[in-house]
């Protein structure tokens, strides 16, 4: 299916990049307020640039692919939704549920499909973490931890004060890749509790460019403190902040009544999935049973890069991850030619946005907030599905 972007800023290369692996997209156009902007991307890639209501209006575009900043989002897929089109939307879904749920609705009136990202959870790393739960190894998943740490944007990005506006903030901004992961994982959240804090309430631009040292002010919360409650029964922690320098804790750890499991970063395609030894000594007073046990591993590492999608190639010339962005567009792609429901699907998103706003809504609060909005779990892609999405290697 032919596709043109709108939005094409930093993200917009890997998505253009990556779209040749796949047989069921061909990005034919782009657009961006910022002429300079979709002329860039325009001469990278050998695509046409056109303006934003050309591009709307384009009889030959089946599929927009909306790469603009979050607060954009829902005014820009209403547009393309309006114009007779389907649409694939950077993450989040929206800013607001209001808006979350008209794009949803539109799109199923129209006969159209409204796709989103994260589609890392199609990635080798996740759905070898879901082979896993579905098949039941590590037993009922009673709890777990899924942590966001870092010091935020403003070290490295040109532009970072967007980051820090309501519509922004790592909830927003990180937490659909770690929230979809879960809800992929352990099915709908019944509701969420959460407390928050600003810190600082200024923060300073780093990177190298005109506003090198001058300061923004921050309107979002930087730390998020929640407790989800899932439909099965899991109660997760989720921790996601912007003011931690350094941290020791994994992803996502997510232990069951027969083994624990690490799920690798949901923001990569790829990663070691670990799963507990269950046959090590419960007992550490033992030191008999301890000391035989002692050259075995407490976890049991399951390697993903021989998998679609799991194989290391970003960046590229020095590759360190996963990185595959345009799989969840192609698998919409492929899903409307086939007339199947596709996986990265608008009422995911729909219930992952309201699991992220309901966070936010909770802290501010300081009450527990049912999740009203929810869905079932995609369909899993198998390695077969998986490899099917790629263009035939000459």
């Amino acid at each position: 299916m032919r596709v043109g972007i709108i939005g094409c800023g930093n993200i917009s290369d890997i998505y253009a990049a990556n779209s040749k692996l796949f047989r069921d997209i061909d990005i034919v156009a782009c657009a961006d307020i910022l002429p300079e902007a979709s002329r860039r991307i325009a001469g990278k890639f050998g695509i046409e640039e056109r303006s934003v209501d050309k591009l709307l209006a384009s009889e030959d575009i089946d599929i927009v692919l909306n790469l603009t900043i979050p607060s954009f989002h829902a005014e820009i897929s209403r547009a393309v939704l309006d114009a007779g089109k389907h649409v694939y939307v950077e993450k989040p879904l929206a800013t607001s549920l209001e808006d979350g749920i008209d794009l949803v609705r539109r799109a199923a009136a129209k006969g159209l499909r409204i796709g989103c990202a994260p589609d890392t959870i199609l990635g080798a790393g996740q759905q070898t973490v879901r082979k896993i739960v579905d098949e039941g190894s590590a037993g009922q998943i009673l709890t777990g931890v899924a942590a966001i740490m870092s010091k935020g944007m403003e070290h490295w990005h040109p532009n970072p004060a967007f980051f820090y506006q309501a519509g922004g903030g790592p909830v927003l901004d990180i937490g659909p890749y770690y929230v979809s992961s879960l809800c992929n994982l352990l099915g709908p959240v019944a509701s969420v509790y959460a407390i928050g804090q600003i810190s600082p309430a200024e923060r300073r631009y780093g990177a190298e460019g005109p506003n090198k040292g001058k300061t923004f002010k921050v309107e979002t919360f930087t730390t998020i403190n929640a407790i989800l409650k899932f439909e099965s029964g899991a109660i997760i922690t989720f921790i996601a902040s912007w003011d931690i320098w350094r941290n020791g804790m994994r992803p996502i750890e997510l232990h069951g009544t027969k083994a624990s499991l690490r799920v690798p970063d949901p923001d990569t395609f790829g990663g070691d999935v670990e799963l507990s030894d269950t046959t090590l000594p419960l007992n550490t007073h033992d030191a008999d049973a301890v000391a035989a046990a002692g050259q075995r591993p407490d976890w049991n590492p399951i390697g993903t890069t021989k998998l679609p999608f799991g194989a290391i190639n970003y960046p590229f010339g020095h590759p360190t991850i996963a990185n595959y962005r345009s799989l969840g567009l192609a698998e919409m792609a492929n899903a409307i030619a086939n007339n199947r429901p596709h996986r990265c699907s608008g009422e995911f998103s729909l219930h992952t946005l309201a699991v992220m706003l309901g966070i936010l809504q909770s802290a501010d609060l300081r009450r527990e907030v049912p999740i009203s909005h929810r869905a079932d779990r995609p369909e899993a892609l198998t390695p077969e599905q998986a490899s099917s999405l790629r263009k035939e290697r000459p």
